[in-house]
């Protein structure tokens, strides 16, 4: 098939990109992540996306418009709810451009995070799926993510501290602040 992966930066992408061309899949990868904050953390996680790109020949999609502020709009004031919310926002861009695109499916990388909320990625893709008449390509792809640590190392990838959004940012040094 004809896959548009959502790609949440290049080392998540490294072994998704991998497991889905094992699996015989002619994979796309198309950045759109209007969570992450502050707006040089994204410029950093779009060139890291394009490095392995370049480095595997992935064709990459271009991201388009930052589109922080309407990210902003969609979470505000629903903290409790944001990931659900967010994966809706940015699968279903995907899937908008995978229709388009007259891709076979589409599929995310945020299937390779064991901190990611996995059912509710699942459920939210394949509900994506049925609005948009494309399917939703479910893979776990979390046990390659030790993979993708190994990869992202090798090709110097700039790998993140957190999810992406001022929200994910402010728990994940919280945590290190408890730990002193």
């Amino acid at each position: 098939m004809k896959v548009l992966m959502h790609a949440c930066c290049g080392p998540c992408a490294s072994y998704s990109v991998e497991a889905l061309r094992e699996a015989g899949h002619d994979v796309y990868g198309y950045f759109y992540n209007p969570n992450i904050h502050p707006s040089q953390e994204y410029q950093r996680r779009w060139e890291s996306s394009k490095q392995l790109a370049e480095a595997v020949e992935l064709p990459i999609l271009e991201p388009g418009a930052y589109e922080y502020q309407e990210w902003l709009r969609q979470v505000a004031w629903r903290e409790q709810v944001r990931c659900p919310l967010c994966y809706q926002m940015r699968l279903e861009q995907t899937a908008r451009i995978a229709k388009h695109g007259k891709f076979d499916a589409f599929t995310t990388t945020l299937l390779i995070s064991p901190y990611q909320k996995h059912e509710v990625l699942k459920q939210t893709g394949e509900a994506i799926a049925a609005a948009y008449d494309i399917p939703f390509l479910y893979m776990d792809f979390r046990p390659g993510f030790k993979r993708s640590v190994e990869l992202s190392k090798e090709m110097g990838l700039y790998r993140q501290q957190y999810c992406g959004c001022i929200y994910s940012e402010a728990e994940r040094y919280a945590q290190d602040r408890g730990r002193s």
